[in-house]
């Protein structure tokens, strides 16, 4: 089965990655990226939605049936963020636009982007970590197909990609150096991606080891 895939966040590093492995991928038969702006992409099987308010889809709710997948890879950090923007741009904004989806493909399979440490209990100290495991624990609760949460540590992307931080390429080498088994490539987790949503995949919840395996699937 050939999928129709939503992402998010192809301007960012890990939407550009995922992006970039869809495009290219056999499985994949088309794209509709829904960004604030474009990734400047042209190829056939990528349409692209324009759209300032992720908080409000109804403009475009109509464009958004017939897929078999959404692969969420829009977030922030949450560094120089207060507890209430990064709640709202992390928690309610991914509930609200998986629970649109949901409303126009309930058999979508939705994979979201998520980070190694995600507190799924809630209740440690770190406050990204509890935001990031209510995320993931809510969106389970979702009537979808099936909700895979990804939990990657450092990631490497393609060479020529456009949306690196100038910052995190010296970060990228000292871990390939120092805990290489802590990166994952983003081909990789494009391709776990798109095995869980075609095969689905033994637990809700994939870690570093879990997303290589899946890759290799």
């Amino acid at each position: 089965m050939k999928l129709k895939v939503i992402i998010t966040g192809a301007t960012g590093m890990v939407g550009e990655g995922v992006l970039q492995h869809c495009l290219s991928d056999d499985r994949i038969e088309s794209v509709l990226s829904i960004s604030r702006k474009s990734a400047h992409i042209t190829h056939p099987k990528l349409t692209e939605i324009l759209h300032s308010n992720f908080e409000d889809l109804t403009p475009v709710e109509h464009r958004l049936q017939g897929y078999d997948a959404c692969f969420f890879c829009l977030g922030v950090s949450s560094v120089g963020v207060s507890a209430e923007d990064y709640y709202r741009m992390t928690y309610t904004l991914t509930l609200y636009v998986a629970a649109v989806l949901c409303g126009q493909n309930p058999g979508m399979t939705f994979c979201y982007v998520s980070g190694t440490g995600t507190d799924s209990t809630e209740k440690g100290r770190i406050r990204w970590a509890r935001v990031k495991g209510k995320t993931e624990n809510d969106l389970l609760k979702l009537p979808l197909k099936a909700v895979y949460n990804f939990r990657p540590g450092g990631m490497e992307s393609f060479k020529g990609a456009l949306n690196v931080p100038a910052l995190y390429k010296p970060v990228i080498q000292i871990l390939k150096w120092i805990v290489p088994r802590k990166l994952i490539h983003l081909s990789e987790l494009a391709k776990a991606m798109i095995q869980v949503s075609t095969h689905g995949f033994h637990k809700n919840i994939l870690e570093i080891s879990d997303i290589k395996a899946a890759a290799k699937s």
